[in-house]
């Protein structure tokens, strides 16, 4: 089986940090977005992944070389963003008829791996939601078997969201019907979308099971991607690398805090996520995600996203801000 990860979204949602930073990188709990993908499948037994990368997709391969040198991994670049439905099909000849798991770029979730994997069935994993307009939506039968899939449907006849992830069996019917899209100029919301190919494989007598993930994080916005951080802090319990200097500092877990980091007369936590090399003097920092070789000095701060090479001195506020940032509120 191979994994296909989609990474090519240019993460509007996350700016200004996705202005430098792909959106899978952005660190949440001590890891990236994408880290946590790959250690969960890696986990299950998946060996061969394939990428579909594209904006700032170079940042996404010099990362994956590097944290994971054991693994079989392949790239495919799309270099036009035409939805889900073409990065899929640009895997064409690296997939051959394997089998698939399809597990978009920016989904963590709870589930059964294992179980997932060795279905002999496709799967499509599903979540109740509130609002399901703004998702894929799967109606069921009463079996749980899916009748039909629908990319954002204005007026949604199931309140149960595909959380973008997809175990494909029937590999070759998938890019039969991709092609199908392509040639018909099918697209939902301007796009080639990966949920009206798997509708035209369930019209094509294609079965599909639904699964229900335990958890689905969303990392797609600030807000979300803070209480996302937050709830895998307090899952997992965070991480102090044992190569971080403290004076005079208290540290209220569960917090995140990378290797080389100094603190100094500083409040650090709870829910915080700190990266490499980053420095924290005379501040009080809750409920934050802070990049790496950052400098904050005398700043009080919470639910903030702080992005990496920042340097802010002297405030108390609710920030959103990017890379390479320099704020003095002295």
């Amino acid at each position: 089986m191979k994994a296909i990860i989609p990474v090519a979204g240019a993460g509007t949602k996350l700016r200004p940090h996705t202005y430098t930073q792909p959106k899978a990188l952005i660190p949440i709990a001590g890891k990236t977005i994408l880290s946590f993908i790959v250690d969960q499948l890696h986990a299950a037994g998946i060996h061969e992944f394939i990428f579909i990368v594209g904006y700032l997709g170079e940042k996404i391969h010099e990362y994956v070389l590097q944290t994971y040198p054991e693994l079989t991994c392949h790239f495919v670049y799309q270099n036009e963003r035409q939805g889900t439905g073409h990065a899929i099909e640009l895997t064409k000849t690296i997939v051959g008829t394997d089998e698939l798991l399809v597990t978009l770029g920016d989904t963590i979730c709870d589930y059964n791996i294992q179980e997932v994997i060795s279905a002999d069935c496709n799967l499509l994993g599903i979540k109740k939601v509130d609002d399901p307009r703004s998702f894929g939506v799967a109606e069921l039968s009463e079996e749980g078997m899916i009748d039909h899939v629908i990319e954002k449907p204005a007026i949604p006849k199931s309140n149960m969201a595909l959380v973008g992830i997809y175990k494909i069996k029937d590999t070759a019917i998938l890019f039969e019907c991709l092609e199908y899209l392509f040639r018909q100029n099918i697209k939902s919301y301007g796009e080639y979308n990966l949920t009206d190919a798997l509708d035209c494989m369930i019209r094509r007598g294609v079965k599909f099971k639904s699964f229900k993930v335990k958890n689905w994080y969303d990392c797609g916005k600030k807000e979300t991607l803070l209480e996302s951080n937050t709830t895998l802090l307090k899952k997992f319990g965070g991480e102090i690398d044992k190569n971080i200097h403290s004076e005079n500092s208290i540290i209220i877990p569960p917090v995140s805090i990378g290797t080389g980091c100094h603190l100094k007369n500083a409040i650090v936590g709870p829910h915080v996520s700190v990266g490499p090399n980053t420095t924290l003097e005379y501040s009080v920092v809750r409920d934050s995600i802070i990049g790496s070789y950052t400098n904050l000095f005398e700043v009080v701060i919470d639910n903030s996203l702080i992005g990496s090479d920042a340097s802010i001195k002297g405030l108390s506020r609710t920030l959103n801000i990017g890379d390479n940032t320099e704020l003095d509120f002295g």
